[in-house]
């Protein structure tokens, strides 16, 4: 495949090796722009999300491109994989640019141990876990109910929250995107329906792909990166990938219907009804982007309420001491949120709205908002893969943020949808599968897993390795899965 290409009757214009390009049409403001390799972008062909790329280019005050990341697949009205940066002044706000899962996001602990250390103890491990972090439809927390109060606190003040009432330490803090809070917080703009659905679930997984994984790591790519950051081969590392639960969700659908219904009195027309947004500056885009705030400290707390739960499961199927452990927060992450930033377009500094959903921001070295201990290596990204293959962590760098906005992929990206993968997974052992592949799974329902299997998903080596290639972000190791903990 060579030059230009034509897929369902999109014209795609190749820029770069592993960058394609949508011309503007019709009402597009801007061009789209695709980092896919020819590999990736071959498995669009019966997706619709290229479409939803252009459709994004539609929204008012977008600038420089609507964007899509290697793991773009169909999703709401933006594509997941799709970052789109607004202007303050003239651009919008839209809820399916964060999505339905506010502040879905990943974060890494390292530990002292080594996988052969603790490889006869796994069954052990997983179960213990498997008690202490609930998980599927409906899951109730590791905490009991809150009062309203006690909500509204952790709605304003994130993972904070978590730390104050015992879970995990106050350095833990150091490490989360945004100090695990967003400041323009206010829980009262949230639904009575959202915060009833909140009161009972921090510290729950909930299902879909979410994940608690005990991986080991097995390849160094990076050698000074990874011993700056205390990885080191064999090492047992957790990735905790989860977000905002039944509130975000219920946030996501509030806003959307305020906004469906105020699109007209500011003369908003859309190819697609699913990109329903107000103006930023309008009370109802202002409101989105506070009741938005809230929803991401509410999943800030809640991974951080599952981290201090899981390191209490490994001190007591181990029957280890802290220090022996070592469980230390490495990143956290999110990947479903827009954020107020500062970016240079055009040789001018301007501060963006930019809509990250599917996708995961990678500042570069030197960038003020990065902790100090990785001021000189750049931003960990974090790339969970599926349950039977690899993760990966990758660090941004300065071409993402002249290319990308400062955004990265977030994980493999789906090529079956559930359904699908269902229907391919009749017949498979699932238990037997994952052990094939030396994996202790516990889950919820095995319909869960049967739309979660590996074949449901991209190879998100080709994913990460397009985006290393692109100059967007580095990769620095890989994880394989020895333990998994789904809904």
């Amino acid at each position: 495949m060579h030059g230009d290409l034509m897929s369902d009757q999109i014209n795609l214009k190749k820029i770069e090796q592993y960058l394609w390009e949508i011309p503007r049409q019709g009402g597009m403001r801007v061009p789209g722009r695709i980092y896919a390799s020819e590999k990736l972008l071959a498995d669009l062909k019966e997706d619709n999300s290229l479409r939803q790329v252009m459709n994004v280019a539609h929204l008012p005050g977008i600038v420089g491109y609507s964007l899509a990341m290697p793991d773009i697949h169909w999703g709401y009205g933006f594509p997941i994989g799709g970052v789109a940066a607004m202007d303050l002044n003239d651009g919008v706000i839209s809820p399916g640019g964060v999505g339905y899962d506010i502040n879905c996001g990943v974060r890494l602990v390292k530990t002292h141990l080594t996988y052969s250390a603790i490889q006869q103890k796994m069954t052990r491990l997983v179960d213990t876990l498997f008690s202490l972090i609930p998980s599927g439809v409906g899951a109730e927390g590791a905490i009991p109910k809150l009062s309203k109060t006690d909500e509204k606190r952790l709605l304003r003040d994130g993972a904070r929250w978590a730390v104050e009432q015992g879970y995990g330490y106050q350095e833990n803090l150091d490490y989360m995107e945004e100090g695990g809070r967003l400041e323009n917080a206010d829980a009262e703009l949230m639904s009575d329906r959202a915060l009833e659905r909140g009161l009972k679930q921090v510290g729950t997984l909930g299902s879909g792909n979410h994940f608690l994984e005990i991986g080991r790591v097995d390849e160094i790519y990076l050698c000074d990166v990874a011993q700056s950051l205390g990885l080191f081969p064999n090492q047992v590392v957790v990735l905790i990938h989860t977000g905002s639960r039944g509130l975000g969700y219920q946030t996501c659908e509030d806003f959307l219907k305020v906004m469906n219904h105020a699109m007209a009195k500011y003369e908003i027309q859309l190819p697609d009804r699913q990109l329903a947004c107000t103006p930023i500056q309008s009370h109802e885009g202002q409101d989105y982007l506070s009741a938005m705030a809230s929803a991401a400290n509410y999943a800030w707390a809640n991974r951080q309420v599952i981290m201090s739960q899981a390191e209490k499961g490994f001190l007591r199927a181990l029957n280890i001491s802290p220090a022996e452990l070592g469980f230390s927060l490495i990143y956290d992450v999110c990947h479903n949120i827009a954020k107020i930033e500062e970016h240079v377009v055009d040789g001018k500094r301007r501060s963006l709205c930019v809509h990250r959903k599917g996708a995961t921001r990678a500042f570069p070295p030197g960038h003020p908002q990065l902790p100090k201990a990785y001021q000189q290596i750049g931003q960990p990204v974090l790339v969970p893969g599926d349950m039977g293959r690899y993760s990966y962590l990758l660090v941004g760098s300065e071409a993402a943020m002249q290319k990308s906005f400062g955004s990265t992929c977030h994980g493999a990206g789906r090529v079956m949808s559930r359904a699908q993968s269902k229907r391919e997974s009749r017949g498979v052992d699932i238990d037997q599968e994952m052990a094939r592949r030396g994996v202790v799974a516990r889950y919820q329902g095995k319909a869960t897993m049967a739309e979660e299997m590996p074949h449901a998903y991209k190879d998100v080596a080709e994913v990460v390795e397009t985006m290393e290639l692109a100059g967007i972000s580095k990769k620095v190791a890989r994880f394989r899965p020895v333990g998994v903990i789904k809904g």
